[in-house]
């Protein structure tokens, strides 16, 4: 049984791609993340919440600690299971936690991420804040739509 050479190609690109992913998840746990409960590749952690994910959660929280990472599906999300745990983390990383995430949809529909609702926390979006609360935002500019908020309210 003869066999071309290029037919080892197929084998060759998977063994390529898996070694690519592996180095790529070995380079992701040298960050300092929370530890986390064993997940499986597309779903994630997904499959233990159940039906009553309160419980889970409150368990995981007694094995790996306040602060743990779960995988939703493909995201990671760090969970704080006490107010103190959660307190700390938004205090401490503030500014990890005051951007939205980026998103290719919201830089194709809204410039770049140029709205207020999707740019990144900055100089700009600063700057953007304080033109809509000065201009849509203002006092005399709610009042002009009071009729319009009162017709809404009556139907």
């Amino acid at each position: 049984m003869n066999l071309p050479w290029y037919s080892l190609l197929i084998p060759l690109h998977v063994f390529t791609f898996f070694l690519h992913q592996w180095f790529i998840t070995t380079s992701n746990t040298q960050k300092k993340l929370p530890p986390s409960p064993i997940k499986l590749p597309v779903i994630g952690n997904l499959h233990q919440l159940g039906s009553h994910p309160h419980r889970f959660l409150h368990k995981l929280s007694e094995k790996y600690g306040l602060v743990m990472l779960l995988h939703l599906g493909s995201k990671p999300v760090v969970v704080a299971s006490s107010v103190d745990a959660a307190r700390d983390i938004m205090k401490t990383h503030n500014l990890v936690w005051s951007s939205r995430p980026k998103s290719s949809i919201a830089d194709r529909l809204f410039y770049g991420s140029k709205d207020i609702a999707f740019s990144p926390y900055g100089e700009y979006w600063r700057q953007v804040r304080s033109v809509t609360v000065f201009h849509l935002l203002s006092n005399k500019r709610v009042q002009s739509f009071r009729d319009v908020r009162e017709e809404e309210y009556r139907t």
